[in-house]
């Protein structure tokens, strides 16, 4: 598949606590008719650290039925085994998923050198059916992959592209310039998309394009017409709303702004917890201003 374009990575719903798949159908109308190029199942926002593996692959299948090809999916299947990722990865690919979005291993920090990584990327790569898309997220892993690493890791003709999270644009820049054209990189934040696009990123997986998919786009689109002020503008309009549903608030934040844009959010898995009044009526205020 070619990798480009803004992608969701989409919440999981909870209803008491069980995944509600029914509400799940319902947002995923509303992103299949935005302008998303594609959805991420399983990313960070989707909680998957705490969904049983039966639960991961319901959630799959029930993404990918709901999306009936309008729109690739990518699936976040990166387990802390290699065996377990590689079977996991394989389910996504028979249930319809594009690809695989895969997070490193993470526990045994101390252990995971750059050559571990790269055995580990390298070996999924080769069982895959589907193309793999290295992800990189220090803030949740404690583990950063080098500009050096990724760039190796492009070389495999099934290693189709990379969402660096960092937000170090220098590192972005580096893996931009050193990895093959075709090798999509993907900002990891509508924090630092513009100056990732400006670079010659292809795209980027964003939390907020779950509550503002237009937007997010949208500024893909003034980059490629060369309206680079339109589009910082636009990028330096969303920074606060972004910031709060991403670094502030996390998940519990991204799903109260769901519930303000008419979606359904729900709370998150404990041991998460939901957002408070008082910080819901800040967050209102906040994604009002953004879309002023």
């Amino acid at each position: 598949m070619k990798l480009y374009g803004i992608y969701a990575p989409i919440p999981t719903p909870f209803e008491n606590d069980v995944l509600a798949y029914d509400k799940l159908t319902a947002n995923m109308n509303y992103w299949l008719d935005s302008k998303l190029s594609g959805i991420v199942v399983m990313g960070s926002n989707g909680e998957f650290v705490v969904l049983s593996p039966e639960e991961k692959r319901k959630l799959i299948s029930t993404v990918c039925e709901a999306a009936q090809g309008k729109k690739p999916i990518l699936a976040g299947t990166g387990c802390e085994s290699t065996s377990e990722t590689i079977e996991l990865t394989k389910y996504a690919a028979e249930a319809g998923c594009n690809a695989s979005l895969l997070l490193s291993p993470n526990y045994y920090k101390r252990s995971m050198t750059d050559a571990l990584i790269k055995n580990f990327y390298l070996e999924v790569a080769e069982a895959s059916p589907i193309p793999v898309i290295v992800y990189n997220m220090p803030a949740n892993t404690g583990i950063n992959l080098s500009s050096k690493l990724v760039t190796e890791l492009s070389e495999h003709p099934n290693i189709i592209g990379v969402k660096d999270s960092g937000g170090n644009i220098v590192q972005i820049a580096e893996i931009i310039n050193n990895t093959p054209e075709d090798f999509a990189v993907f900002a990891g934040s509508a924090s630092f998309l513009y100056p990732s696009l400006a670079l010659g990123a292809k795209g980027g997986t964003l939390a907020l394009a779950n509550i503002l998919p237009n937007e997010c786009a949208t500024i893909q689109e003034l980059v490629e017409e060369g309206r680079h002020t339109e589009a910082r503008d636009l990028q330096l309009k969303l920074l606060n709303i972004n910031n709060a549903v991403t670094a502030r608030w996390g998940v519990a934040g991204l799903k109260a702004a769901l519930e303000l844009q008419g979606l359904y959010g729900g709370n998150p898995r404990k041991p998460l917890l939901p957002l408070g009044e008082t910080e819901r009526r800040e967050l209102a205020d906040i994604l009002a201003k953004a879309k002023k």
